[in-house]
């Protein structure tokens, strides 16, 4: 700044203080400082704010850029081709238009200085990187135990000089939206209900896109991943862990889900919406309407039948066999108080041949991707051997090909891993437990419990069917709805339940595909 009054002084120049810009701290070598105040400066060359005439006065020409010497050069040229002069604080050499074709070797010569500037700070990452690299690789052998200076670190921790402590507030924050997702809240309500409680995921505040981005993060178990000269790290108890690893695993698998998971509305769906309530008379969804409009009990609550099950089949495609729609009310009693009772509940969850069948989807995967590596790995040879000479595109095609199968297979291996283990997980007593909490409170349409409870159906039901004028409707006196209950890990379970009352008593359990009626059979399969 010294130099630039001193310079402008000297010449009779005005020096516009209002267009002083500090890039303190930004990269010139990772181009950093382009977003920052110089952006700023050729935005505003760009606009002609900056009239032609006027002069740059920089430290250096390293301050302009320490990119490539070509792509360096080019931004010089620039800021000159728009007839402005810039000055080297360093040196006290001018460079505009007039005195670069009178003295072409200064073009020479400032691209001498860049091509040093790009190659000092070139040598200076390569040497971070590899202190880094050696930092990681002494992490995970157990020799180093210090911080690692290479992205950022979770907002819900701090270091305290010795060792990352957590955030009280920010710790809260997090842990309280991890609950209300499990708990079936969608994203724009957790975001309220943070809100509500004075919380905020991030200095920044909190968004749905941020929640849903966090909940997927690995430092939640204490693991920081980082990236350097393209090797990925993932280092192990680099943080303290907010959450289990089993209780992170599940979290995944439910973020998988969780545009099933939501629920709409008012009064949210507990067996609808989740992609698993299926007409048994057609195989189409089975959808809820709730009839907001009409004449309501005299707590204010909706009429039982002003919340209705229809199946979609029956006003589009072909058509549903059987027409009409039916009350939600005797259907979500039934598998409520069904659920709640510890020995239905095992007699439903009893059976392992799901579990059999995800361990050997698993044996099949890992088969699939050591297969796929070998693969990968021969032509990966053939491309190293063909070096110095014209590559086969078919084999780069190959290569990549290959890469995203194993990339995907690995991501399918770990989705069936957690789903494996939920199941394992699965304790009937502590289930029937949860399901009997949310009894009252789900038919009493509290939001809260219905949410815990559309997510306990989630969680035990693989498939739900309805016949709602019973599974032989010819002979049905239409007092009766029958509900084919498919857990996820044990065999279908017949309810027939009384279409007012919603009392149920269990039918016969269907041993093979042969007991069902032919309808049911199409939609099994």
């Amino acid at each position: 700044m010294q130099y630039a009054q001193r310079w402008a002084a000297e010449r009779g120049l005005v020096l516009d203080t209002s267009l002083s810009l500090r890039d303190e701290g930004l990269s010139a070598y990772h181009q950093a400082h382009q977003a920052g105040a110089l952006g700023a400066f050729l935005l505003a060359v760009d606009d002609g704010k900056i009239h032609s005439g006027s002069v740059l006065i920089v430290e250096g020409l390293d301050r302009l850029s320490r990119a490539e010497p070509i792509q360096a050069q080019a931004q010089l040229a620039q800021i000159v081709n728009a007839g402005i002069t810039v000055v080297t604080a360093s040196d006290g050499k001018e460079y505009n238009r007039e005195r670069l074709k009178a003295n072409p070797m200064d073009l020479v010569y400032s691209l001498l200085v860049m091509i040093r500037a790009h190659e000092e700070s070139d040598t200076k990452s390569k040497r971070v990187m590899a202190a880094v690299r050696r930092q990681c690789e002494g992490w995970l052998a157990g020799t180093f135990r210090g911080i690692i200076r290479n992205g950022k670190d979770p907002q819900w921790v701090r270091w305290n000089g010795s060792a990352f402590e957590f955030v009280p507030e920010r710790a809260e924050a997090v842990k309280l939206a991890i609950e209300l997702f499990r708990g079936g809240y969608g994203g724009e309500r957790i975001v309220r209900e943070l809100h509500n409680r004075g919380l905020q995921l991030f200095n920044t505040g909190s968004t749905t896109p941020s929640l849903y981005k966090l909940l997927k993060r690995p430092d939640l178990v204490g693991v920081k991943v980082l990236e350097v000269g393209g090797e990925g790290y993932s280092l192990p108890g680099y943080y303290p862990s907010l959450i289990s690893e089993n209780d992170f695993a599940e979290l995944q698998a439910m973020n998988l889900k969780r545009f099933r998971r939501k629920g709409k509305g008012e009064i949210p769906g507990v067996v609808t919406g989740l992609a698993l309530f299926y007409c048994g008379y057609c195989g189409s969804a089975v959808i809820g309407q709730n009839i907001m409009n009409r004449n309501r009990k005299p707590d204010g609550t909706l009429q039982d039948g002003h919340r209705r099950l229809m199946c979609c089949g029956y006003n589009s495609g072909p058509g549903c066999v059987v027409g009409g729609s039916c009350s939600v009310v005797p259907i979500e009693k039934a598998i409520l108080t069904y659920c709640s009772d510890q020995f239905n509940l095992s007699a439903l969850m009893d059976g392992g041949d799901q579990a059999h069948a995800l361990r050997a989807k698993i044996a099949e995967i890992k088969n699939k991707i050591i297969e796929m590596e070998m693969q990968l790995e021969r032509v990966t040879n053939a491309l190293i051997a063909a070096d110095g000479e014209s590559t086969p595109i078919a084999f780069v095609r190959k290569a990549r090909e290959l890469e995203t199968k194993i990339s995907e297979a690995k991501a399918q291996e770990s989705a069936t891993d957690v789903e494996l283990m939920r199941m394992s997980n699965r304790r009937t007593p502590a289930l029937a437990e949860a399901w009997a909490e949310v009894v009252n409170g789900t038919l009493a349409l509290d939001y809260d419990a219905r949410m815990r409870a559309r997510q306990l159906v989630a969680d035990t039901f693989e498939r739900i069917v309805l016949y709602h004028r019973g599974m032989t409707p010819s002979e049905s006196d239409g007092k009766s709805i029958d509900l084919l209950l498919i857990a996820k890990s044990g065999r279908p379970r017949l309810l027939r339940i009384d279409r007012r009352s919603g009392a149920w008593r269990a039918g016969e359990e269907v041993m093979s595909e042969s007991e069902l009626p032919h309808t049911q059979l199409l939609e099994l399969a």
